[in-house]
């Protein structure tokens, strides 16, 4: 079964189909790397299928796990934001399938019709802003004195 692309639901009906025709099918087996912190962010996914891992670069350490995104999930939005290097890196944790915007050719859509713009933009800050908040409670919970108060 796959799971529904809260990127094209973000978009009004009438547009979708002009974004949706921007985006192909791709698969990663388990362990493949799908891109490097620090490099150019030119596309991104949207999860049908399977878990990513987005990890940190520690110089002379194994990069840590900050967050696993699985079916449904957008993964990457550095590319909506310059200087478009990811902040972060990503590895498949089991198969995945996705599918796979190019991001030039998105922000150009976005440029040309700012209906599609604007609902981007918002969906994209919704999903950082959640990110932020998930490592915000992740981060109390490892060094707060409390935790994060979130089982309470």
């Amino acid at each position: 079964m796959l799971t529904r692309n809260g990127l094209l639901e973000a978009v009004p009906e009438d547009r979708r189909d002009a974004l949706a025709a921007l985006s192909h099918e791709v698969t990663y087996e388990a362990g493949a790397r799908i891109f490097n912190e620090g490099g150019p962010a030119n596309r991104f996914w949207v999860i049908r299928i399977g878990n990513v891992a987005l990890d940190v670069h520690v110089p002379g350490r194994r990069s840590p796990v900050v967050q696993s995104l699985g079916p449904g999930s957008l993964l990457g939005w550095s590319w909506l934001i310059p200087p478009h290097k990811w902040h972060l890196g990503a590895t498949a944790q089991t198969a995945v399938q996705a599918d796979e915007y190019d991001a030039a050719q998105v922000r150009a859509l976005c440029a040309d019709d700012p209906v599609i713009g604007q609902a981007v933009a918002l969906y994209v800050a919704g999903i950082v802003g959640g990110r932020l908040r998930g490592s915000r409670q992740r981060l109390l919970d490892l060094y707060g004195p409390y935790g994060s108060g979130a089982d309470l």
